[in-house]
């Protein structure tokens, strides 16, 4: 038996019926224009977008940068110094250790320490009791002879003794003289006296005690003069002989400033340190300057006249380039500079100046060149606003 299929009846061709076919088969070629049509709108939308951003910028203007305030020092001429500042040491002008010359009890300290004595006062008295029996016996002798040469002249005129026994009794007198003197000496040297004016620095005699010949008294020290002693470092020698005036400041005495006069620059270096030694004199008669006090040297190296001089912080340095700023019609200059010895907180500036110029010396990091700037103070070399 023969198998039967089914064959659907084919839809009837009316008009509704093909158009229903026609936008059927026709939705996916709508899809793909409407989806081209919006991406070409999408594209033509961003580029009005950007032209509009391009044009807005194009007219916006750019709003100036506000001037920076700033303060200018006039440039003059003037002087300025190669300067070293060394360190220093306050000693007594003379310092003298006053050594017995006889031996003995002390017998009276006649000064205490701290005192001041004048030369040829009595600091301390040594018992004179054996001292004054030399001194006697000494002259007893001195008498005897003096006595026996007188009759020895006697009989020599008469021949009765010889020329050399003449001669021997005046050598016996002569020497005999001299015992008396160094009796005499020996007997003035129990009043132990000073040398020089000063103070009594130390008293090491005491009453009572037994000196020796040589041993210590008193320690005595003229600080109505006193001297700096400054260390010169070996580089600094040749430029520091020539000086002869320092300006000195002692720190115990809230930097109290004092001219001393060179004393004495030594040769020769006197420590490990490759040292000379300078000492300046200081006069002192209030005696407010004293012994072991550390003092700063000012030593002016070498001076130059008619120079041009800045702050150092008015230097800029950038790349291996140093400049400043100058103001010039409110306008920011730059200046690049190079540099000389300093002073202090001012260098020497050798070119790129000119006198009459005004430095900016405050506000210089904050600006460029050609910036516009607002001059708000002046400023002196010292350092003063106004």
């Amino acid at each position: 038996m023969e198998e039967q299929y089914f064959t659907p009846p084919r839809p009837r061709a009316t008009f509704r019926g093909r158009v229903v076919h026609f936008v059927w088969r026709s939705i996916p070629r709508l899809v793909f224009l409407t989806m081209i049509a919006a991406i070409f709108i999408l594209f033509g939308m961003i580029n009005e977008k950007k032209e509009t951003m391009e044009t807005e910028k194009a007219q916006a203007k750019v709003p100036e940068k506000v001037p920076v305030n700033t303060v200018v020092m006039p440039l003059e001429p003037g002087i300025i110094r190669d300067r070293i500042n060394l360190p220093g040491v306050v000693e007594p002008w003379t310092s003298l250790d006053i050594k017995s010359e006889v031996a003995g009890v002390v017998e009276k300290l006649m000064v205490n320490e701290g005192d001041e004595v004048k030369k040829g006062d009595i600091l301390a008295r040594i018992e004179t009791d054996d001292y004054r029996i030399a001194l006697d016996r000494a002259q007893a002798a001195y008498s005897l002879a003096s006595a026996e040469l007188k009759r020895d002249r006697a009989v020599h005129g008469k021949g009765i003794i010889s020329e050399a026994m003449l001669d021997s009794a005046e050598t016996n007198m002569q020497l005999a003289k001299a015992e008396v003197d160094n009796a005499r000496l020996m007997l003035k040297r129990c009043s132990i006296t000073s040398p020089i004016s000063g103070v009594v620095n130390r008293l090491d005699a005491k009453e009572g005690i037994l000196l020796s010949t040589g041993e210590q008294v008193a320690r005595i020290l003229r600080i109505d003069k006193v001297k700096a002693v400054i260390g010169i470092p070996e580089s600094d020698m040749p430029a520091v002989a020539p000086i002869t005036r320092v300006m000195i400041k002692v720190q115990a005495l809230e930097d109290r400033e004092l001219m001393g006069e060179r004393h004495f620059l030594s040769y020769e270096p006197d420590t490990a340190a490759r040292l000379y030694r300078l000492e300046l004199a200081l006069d002192n008669p209030d005696k407010a300057i004293l012994p072991g006090m550390f003092v700063r040297a000012d030593l002016v190296k070498h001076e130059k006249h008619n120079v041009l001089s800045v702050p150092f912080y008015s230097v800029i340095s950038r790349n291996d380039e140093q400049f400043v700023f100058v103001e010039r019609d409110g306008i920011a200059v730059k200046k690049r500079v190079s540099l000389g010895i300093m002073e202090r907180w001012m260098v020497e500036a050798l070119s790129g100046l000119e006198a009459g110029e005004n430095l900016i010396v405050e506000g210089h990091r904050d600006v460029e060149d050609g910036q516009k700037i607002k001059v708000i103070h002046y400023m002196t070399p010292s350092g003063e606003i106004f």
